[in-house]
């Protein structure tokens, strides 16, 4: 009846009509509600993305909820940051979002929430347990619609936002979810937009809703090159994800992205702790110190990053994926909405171009992220392994999450994905002859050992 294997690190997430059908979204819903039940909880709310099967998923998930007695308000059709917003607004107990973000259109999935911090991990694991038991709490909850969260998060992005001039800004939505927010707020903020792909549209008719990967955003990088736009800004399926393109053209990874807004929060708030992922540059941990602030190399996952700054009390994380974290004059969720607000916030305060905001860091030669296809009973192992004999042979690494390996010149990642079936692979050095030689180093070992 349930894949085991959906259940993932982070999220729910699965095929349409073959892991996830009506019946399972029931049997998760009422999982859910079990699971707030069990620690006096009531409430939640819960808002779905643009995909052809999340109205009807999510009509199922509410039934779930209902029948153990949790009262849900229902936000409708709502980008993943609108129903963080929610939770905080409503001050609901839990909170629930039909998505499955960036994968392609025959996928979808369920973000879980307990007030602000994601559900992850052994939680989602003990849901999943809730289920195969059969061991579910009774009740009948109260149904309510709230369709006003909309226009509250849009004037709240508006008033916290201060632009000192008009910028010129192409948006590319991924026809996903965020489509409806982002270009208001930005014309409301006073700037010239031109929409790309804004309309929802859960079959994503032009491209892979997933910003961060350069040949979907070909289309806005050739729109940007064209015009005299200033910058060009991307949101994955869900807004949760944000992909920023120059004036030129070129492509700003996620941890540059960051690395832009830390420069600008470090101003006003220096000796503050910054998280960035493993996959983060050399130049990144590097320009926090060099800015007045404390570097912390942390696990990959937009769920790991939220509980540490939660129990940490810091203001600004991210991760080269394009989760970028801000409690800094916001409320600490990965909402690339507002993060395109703010970024544009710091273009507006100079009359430099976004190609010159990090001109001044050392060249260095790096990779995307790499993958490997592996599978999950074999993907940790493997990563093990390939640890355990670099440490071995005296190399100086990084075990937060899988490998870091810093060398002299450069350094190396080695990590199993927590979502899918693969080896993360990725590299840096300060020349492109010593990048190969890494490169060659850590995936030899990597064939060898698997």
């Amino acid at each position: 009846m349930i894949n085991k294997s959906i259940f993932r690190q982070y999220d729910i997430r699965g095929v349409v009509d073959k892991d996830l059908t009506n019946e399972t979204l029931f049997l998760i819903g009422k999982g859910y509600g079990t699971f707030l039940r069990r620690q006096n909880l009531k409430t939640a709310v819960i808002g779905g993305d643009a995909r052809l099967s999340t109205p009807q998923f999510k009509e199922n998930f509410i039934n779930g909820m209902l029948a153990t007695g949790i009262d849900v308000v229902d936000i409708g059709e709502v980008a993943t940051p609108v129903l963080y917003f929610a939770i905080w607004k409503l001050q609901t107990d839990g909170g629930v979002m039909i998505t499955a973000s960036h994968n392609p259109a025959e996928y979808n999935g369920i973000k879980l929430n307990q007030g602000l911090q994601s559900v992850f991990g052994e939680q989602i694991q003990e849901i999943l347990q809730l289920i195969l038991h059969n061991d579910f709490e009774s009740g009948s909850g109260q149904l309510s619609q709230n369709n006003e969260i909309d226009e509250i998060y849009k004037n709240y992005i508006v008033e916290n936002i201060k632009l000192k001039r008009p910028v010129k800004v192409i948006v590319d939505g991924g026809n996903g979810a965020g489509g409806p927010y982002l270009p208001e707020i930005l014309r409301r903020l006073g700037c010239e937009v031109t929409e790309m792909y804004c309309e929802p549209d859960g079959t994503f008719p032009n491209h892979h809703p997933d910003p961060t990967v350069e040949k979907y955003m070909t289309d806005l990088i050739d729109a940007v090159k064209k015009s005299d736009a200033e910058v060009g800004l991307g949101l994955d399926g869900d807004a949760d994800r944000i992909g920023v393109i120059d004036e030129n053209g070129k492509m700003l990874f996620g941890d540059q992205i960051l690395n832009i807004i830390v420069r600008d929060f470090l101003k006003n708030n220096p000796g503050e702790k910054i998280i960035g992922d493993v996959k983060c540059s050399k130049n990144f941990f590097d320009d926090i110190k060099k800015y007045g602030g404390i570097p912390i190399m942390f696990k990959t996952g937009h769920a790991n990053i939220k509980s540490k700054m939660q129990a940490e009390n810091l203001k600004v994380s991210g991760e080269m994926s394009g989760h970028i974290f801000l409690k800094d004059r916001y409320l600490g969720f990965d909402d690339a909405i507002y993060v395109c607000a703010r970024f544009v916030e710091i273009m507006s305060k100079t009359a430099e171009p976004v190609s010159t905001f990090l001109a001044d860091q050392p060249k260095m030669f790096n990779t995307p992220e790499l993958h490997i296809q592996s599978t999950d009973d074999e993907k940790f192992a493997i990563v093990n392994r390939v640890r355990d004999s670099f440490i071995e042979e005296g190399y100086d690494v990084n075990t937060i999450d899988g490998m870091r390996i810093t060398f002299a010149d450069g350094w190396a990642l080695c990590r199993a994905s927590n979502t899918t079936p693969v080896l993360v692979l990725r590299f840096e050095a300060e020349t492109e002859k010593r990048l190969n030689e890494i490169r060659k180093l850590v995936e030899d070992r990597v064939e060898k050992l698997s």
